[in-house]
């Protein structure tokens, strides 16, 4: 966890770069509430949560952690935790109600006051424009991302956020995880909108890239020399189960659909080809039209990197139903070793460190930010009302010195986000799964920060990692 000193045999802590940016993330959904107030119009996660059977103890974000009444109380956490900066998404149909049109004035005042106090705590907003949360007419009327029309809309709506906020905020985050958007609303159906279709999957997929690359632009024209522009995606650390060809072409299916799909659009202009042989059988692609990719190849200040655990894979058939189209018959996964989290996700810090590096090698130049990176366990309030949380702070201290060592190997890392300041609506789990470092009770909404919030204070305090 830390570096040795050979001259004293200890362990020497770890220091991160001056300026590098400590920060923790939320989403609109899983934190703000007030779900129809002040105009705000329904999302898909509005519709899938009331669908009987999708979500988890039919739980909803209704209310969540009413954030949208409490933003003075959480940015006063942020503030005593001492994060440099804090990343939100705004809720797109709190401003755009319908995905298109004027804006709500009341919404925009939310994420207005948001900001501003943010400031005001001498805290840095990083705005996301998309967590999930699509308007649901646009996924009525328009068919969602596996139409083009969403991609006009978003950016249309990028520059209304940019018009209204630009003077503001510094850094702007198109997407969170297009993948998840794409693959698990489209494809498996466990995320909203909850459709089980190959080709829709892929045609969302190519879509919000498409709309990545649309609203950069949007952006930019309308914040010419200012606005610092990212894209986050959640790429997978991929493991093949053995050196067999059968495997590592399995590796090599997901990597294709997992990553690839998004990195060759965005940074070099380009499908994958392997990609296209591979969901030959489920599409033809013909939904590219010319120009798409050089649009999503917008040039980005910073790529952000949500990680949380690897993947082990080898050849055989996939569970149904999958999101990984067109590799379903070729790919299984394999359980990974090592302990588990209470998403029964791996805990493996070292294949945030593996990410790190092939970045720094297929992207050179390209500053990178850790976005999301936490754990959830089973955290629950002692008769003293503390809420102790050893796993995540040992979770939280192996990915930070994982971090610690890309940027030791070269790795260009500017800053780390971690998920999240609160408990909340773990979309498809509800509110059975905690990733908070602040615990949220629920039927009183009363905050109580845990040992990891005082942890990650302490850490950010000395600017990195003492000895553990």
């Amino acid at each position: 966890m830390t570096a040795l000193d050979t001259r004293s045999g200890l362990m020497a802590p770890l220091r991160f770069p001056e300026g590098f940016r400590w920060g923790t993330a939320t989403a609109a959904y899983q934190i703000e509430g007030a779900a129809a107030e002040d105009g705000r119009g329904p999302s898909i996660w509005d519709t899938f949560s009331r669908t009987p059977g999708k979500v988890r103890n039919g739980d909803t974000g209704d209310i969540a952690a009413d954030h949208y009444h409490r933003v003075d109380e959480d940015v006063a956490l942020m503030r005593r935790l001492g994060v440099t900066d804090y990343r939100f998404s705004i809720s797109w149909s709190r401003v755009q109600p319908t995905g298109r049109g004027p804006a709500v004035r009341k919404g925009l005042d939310f994420y207005r006051r948001l900001v501003d106090t943010l400031l005001e705590a001498g805290i840095r907003p990083v705005a996301t424009l998309y967590h999930w949360d699509l308007p649901q007419e646009l996924e009525t009327a328009a068919g969602g991302w596996p139409h083009r029309e969403t991609a006009y809309r978003f950016a249309e709506y990028a520059h209304v956020m940019a018009e209204a906020l630009g003077d503001r905020v510094a850094t702007w985050t198109t997407l969170n995880e297009p993948w998840c958007a794409a693959f698990l609303g489209y494809g498996n159906g466990v995320h909203a909108p909850g459709r089980t279709s190959d080709v829709a999957a892929l045609r969302a997929a190519h879509h919000l890239n498409l709309a990545h690359g649309l609203a950069a632009r949007a952006l930019r024209g309308v914040l010419p020399g200012s606005a610092e522009v990212s894209l986050t995606l959640n790429l997978h650390a991929i493991r093949a189960l053995s050196q067999a060809p059968e495997d590592l072409d399995a590796a090599r299916r997901i990597d294709a659909v997992g990553n690839r799909i998004f990195l060759d659009p965005v940074f070099h202009g380009r499908l994958p080809e392997d990609l296209v042989h591979d969901t030959a059988a489920v599409t033809d692609w013909s939904f590219v039209r010319d120009g798409d990719l050089a649009t999503a190849a917008a040039p980005l200040d910073s790529l952000g990197i949500n990680y949380y655990s690897p993947a082990v894979v080898a050849a055989g058939t996939s569970e149904s139903p999958s999101p990984w189209a067109g590799a379903e018959r070729h790919v299984r996964f394999e359980p990974a070793p090592g302990p588990r989290t209470a998403m029964d996700w791996p805990v493996d810090a070292d294949g945030l460190h593996e990410l790190l590096v092939r970045l720094r090698d297929e992207l050179p130049g390209v500053p990178l930010v850790i976005t999301e990176n936490g754990a959830a366990y089973d955290d629950y309030a002692d008769p003293s009302g503390n809420v102790k949380d050893p796993e995540r702070v040992a979770y939280l201290h192996a990915h930070l010195a994982a971090v610690h060592r890309a940027l030791a190997d070269g790795a260009d890392v500017r800053g780390y986000f971690l998920w999240s300041l609160l408990d909340n609506f773990e979309w498809a789990y509800g509110y059975s799964k905690r990733f908070g470092i602040v615990h949220v009770d629920f039927a009183t909404q009363r905050r109580t920060p845990k040992d990891s919030a005082r942890w990650y204070a302490e850490v950010i305090a000395r600017g990195g990692l003492g000895e553990s």
